[in-house]
């Protein structure tokens, strides 16, 4: 029986790391014996003179999917591995969002003790009533032992109109598989609730009482350990550990605790986004070939730009985006609700369906806010800190015009995890060499790499769609004609 087959009998499961591939999904493919004896011809040779020159460099197998566990880096086990408190450094994750969530879950698969410390009081205390789509994480949550996801929705069309409903560009599995193109991606996009994938990972943990609800972070001091200071009902409680992760967001009290906000404040990338969730029941029998829950459709004018996607089977959810000086999006944000429903109906009277979606939405489903990122960090600035770190839009904050934020803590959560499993092989190891070193510069290092074009990509994103390029006529996302652009 497969991992699939197991998830799908019971939400109890338990996951344990792949032996094969010590949970990192992927093993070495064996060197072929030519590669193998050609180096050993070098380094003899090397050796022979005396290590005169550069030394020849040992070849490395190339990685493929481990078969054990197809590619999860996981295995159905009867119950979870025990905390190993003596191998292991204590994590304390500041963050219950997707990826301080994620992060937990991945630690609970690899008997990583941790805490997992959010300020809100309960699951449901904020909106976070927002979809998402998974694209390189859509495989990557198999990694937290999630093979299927029965609230997310695949989409199989994505077009592109004009304000009048003239359609300039149209992609995905139904357009290819009607054209004479031989092959098409593998990758399949999932739409999901925010709250829907967080509760999933959440259920993964054994439920919300696992999270310590109404610990606001007001203090941190390095020294042996991490003093953390928590403001708990009122009254000030300090809790130590070995490693903190602040996975709490773009306006991370770890990071400004750590870095200062000063250093690389908050960058408004000039624009407003409105968002708002439609159930098409209240519609009230209005019909379009847009609204069969798997299409994804935009349309523009240069300016205003409207993207609308299932949220679920039955609803869909819209943003609205538009530029706008800082003051005057931060004012008609403060408006409320009311303001921004009015403000998106004002400027969206274009072909159907999207003013009858825009009427239909409840203003309490509506929520708008100026749009942010931060300077890119360097490893400079996360190696002032021992044993601290950072994940998830605390570490690189980007525009939703990517739909990559949760996507990339995602993958920062599993590979975080993985690295800490890989570098703590024992408790005196990683207490002499310290964290940083075992761990922290590692993990650090790879997922300031591949956030970066992440980053800078939404940040473009904010910018082109919003112009005249979003109309160009063209079967593919918007942004690979910018690309060519630039080569």
């Amino acid at each position: 029986m497969n991992n699939k087959e197991v998830n799908s009998e019971s939400n109890q499961t338990a996951w344990t790391v792949c032996p094969a591939c010590q949970g990192r999904g992927k093993r070495s493919r064996r060197l072929r014996k030519k590669v193998r004896l050609l180096y050993l011809k070098e380094l003899s040779e090397f050796e022979r003179l005396k290590n005169e020159g550069p030394a020849p460099v040992r070849p490395k197998g190339h990685l493929e999917s481990c078969s054990a566990c197809a590619g999860s880096g996981l295995l159905a086990s009867a119950s979870f591995p025990e905390p190993d408190t003596e191998k292991y450094p204590n994590v304390a994750i500041i963050g219950g969002g997707i990826g301080g969530v994620a992060l937990a879950v991945a630690c609970l698969h690899r008997g990583i003790p941790f805490t997992l410390y959010e300020r809100d009081l309960g699951f449901n205390a904020r909106s976070q009533g927002y979809g998402l789509t998974l694209q390189q994480a859509s495989k990557a949550i198999e990694g937290f032992g999630i093979f299927s996801l029965e609230k997310g929705v695949v989409s199989t069309r994505h077009v592109v109109h004009t304000t009048e409903g003239k359609i300039v560009g149209e992609w995905g599995m139904r357009k290819w598989m009607q054209s004479d193109t031989s092959s098409s991606p593998k990758r399949t996009n999932i739409h999901i609730a925010r709250q829907s994938l967080r509760s999933a990972l959440i259920e993964q943990l054994g439920g919300h009482d696992v999270v310590k609800w109404g610990h606001q972070l007001v203090g941190l001091k390095e020294g042996d350990d991490v003093d953390l200071s928590f403001l708990v009902d009122g009254e000030l409680q300090h809790i130590k550990a070995d490693l903190v992760v602040g996975a709490d967001g773009i306006r991370s009290t770890v990071r400004r605790l750590q870095i200062g906000e000063e250093t690389t404040p908050l960058r408004y990338l000039g624009c407003i986004a409105i968002l708002g969730i439609c159930p098409l029941a209240d519609l009230d029998g209005f019909d379009n070939d847009l609204l069969d829950s798997a299409t994804v459709f935009q349309t523009a004018n240069g300016n205003e730009r409207i993207y609308i996607m299932p949220y679920d089977a039955n609803s869909v959810m819209w943003q609205l985006s538009f530029p706008m000086a800082e003051c005057d999006a931060k004012a008609l944000s403060a408006q409320g609700v009311k303001a921004l429903k009015e403000e998106a109906c004002r400027r969206t009277q274009w072909h159907d369906p999207i003013p009858q979606i825009l009427a239909a939405t409840q203003a309490a489903q509506v929520s708008g806010y100026p749009v942010y990122d931060r300077e890119l960090l360097t490893p400079a600035l996360l190696e002032k800190s021992d044993k601290v770190t950072l994940i998830g839009d605390a570490a690189h904050p980007m525009s939703p015009f990517k739909g990559q934020g949760a996507n990339q803590a995602l993958l920062d959560a599993l590979a975080l995890a993985r690295e800490i499993s890989k570098g703590c092989w024992s408790k005196s190891q990683w207490r002499k060499a310290g964290i940083r070193v075992s761990v922290l510069s590692e993990f650090e290092a790879e997922m300031l790499e591949r956030s970066a074009i992440k980053v800078e990509g939404s940040a473009e994103a904010a910018e082109f769609l919003h112009s005249d390029i979003v109309l160009y006529e063209g079967d593919e996302p918007r942004g690979r004609a910018l690309k060519r652009e630039d080569s």
